[in-house]
């Protein structure tokens, strides 16, 4: 082993025979933002075997603030997101597999993902996926470590099939608030607390310490100086359709949804369509019309006051506007 890892050795809790384990164990991070860069990072440099990272944002400039793994070029270069953090995450350790992924997270995307994953860490940006997330994570028995924050704020609580509350059951004990990243800003030693305790909390279930797993909910408000541990035993429910007695996975329906969606916050609406796109296709249309950017991964314009992102995998982002009449009119008059 070198001495790559030796002040992580030198810390009892895990010595040589953990760092061994480490080395041997698979986690899956879904979503490389702030908490997803960070997370996938801080893994990579303690020598996790495997990495798999799941996004299907692109890289801008606002990301730079919070988002470590980022620079100006991958803005320059509309990096998806999971692409440009491999780039990053094998510069620092090369030794790691790094799966990366550029798609829309849903049951039928992420199931064939999970097999052989160890641990799956939330950082997603809103509480649709982290339901598909918690549904997969106890059909499939695997341990995930839930993460948020916005503001000067943050959470986080480690669900272990079988044991803890499931977050269905959690919901009703949260204090969740409506707000975003988007709509009232973020600090990042926010991002910084939340990922401080997720990796912590992978490390301990990594080498076979899950006795040490914080079992309390902890919230912050970094901003005016308050920090909760909030016990919630209690919560778990018999009844739960996700960690209950007799579990149904209601939200691995996930198919069944709209194909299109507002993104919180964002003025953007996605919009979902089952066949991938042909770039190059598209861009020789598409540059009849307006001036257009693309590399192997996504391709962009600036339609009179819209831009438009188009991903390989169907997917189209509309910046501009909140409404999905309007996002559809756009999208046909240009790809349909």
């Amino acid at each position: 082993m070198g001495n790559r890892y030796s002040r992580q050795i030198l810390f009892k809790p895990i010595g040589e025979a953990g760092q061994e384990k480490i080395q041997n164990k698979h986690v899956l991070i879904l979503g490389c933002g702030a908490l997803g860069s960070a997370n996938a990072e801080n893994l990579v440099r303690a020598g996790i075997g495997k990495l798999t990272i799941i996004d299907r944002d692109y890289v801008e400039l606002s990301n730079l603030q919070r988002q470590q793994l980022y620079t100006e070029k991958e803005v320059t270069e509309q990096l998806p997101k999971a692409m440009a953090a491999k780039q990053r995450l094998q510069q620092i350790n090369s030794s790691v597999v790094i799966d990366a992924y550029v798609m829309d997270a849903t049951p039928v995307t992420l199931l064939p993902l999970l097999k052989n994953v160890d641990i799956l860490i939330d950082a997603t940006d809103n509480f649709e996926t982290r339901f598909i997330l918690n549904d997969l994570a106890h059909k499939e028995q695997i341990p995930w470590i839930y993460g948020s924050c916005v503001g000067s704020t943050g959470m986080s609580f480690t669900v272990l099939p079988d044991e803890t509350p499931c977050l269905g059951c959690l919901m009703d004990t949260m204090p969740v608030s409506g707000a975003t990243c988007d709509s009232v800003g973020i600090i990042s030693p926010a991002v910084q607390m939340v990922v401080a305790h997720q990796t912590a909390e992978a490390l301990k279930l990594l080498v076979g310490h899950n006795n040490a797993c914080r079992t309390k909910l902890v919230t912050f408000d970094l901003w005016n100086n308050h920090y909760h541990m909030m016990k919630v035993d209690r919560a778990k429910k018999a009844d739960c359709p996700t960690c209950g007695e007799n579990p149904s996975y209601p939200h691995l329906n996930y198919e069944s949804r709209t194909k299109s969606e507002v993104l919180c916050g964002r003025n953007t609406v996605q919009i979902r369509t089952p066949q991938k796109l042909n770039l190059d296709e598209l861009a020789h249309r598409l540059q009849k019309i307006a001036p257009v950017r693309h590399n192997h991964f996504l391709l962009s314009l600036e339609y009179e006051s819209y831009r438009l992102v188009f991903f390989q995998d169907g997917r189209t982002l509309i910046h501009g506007t909140d409404s999905i009449e309007k996002a559809k009119t756009i999208y046909n008059q240009l790809a349909g």
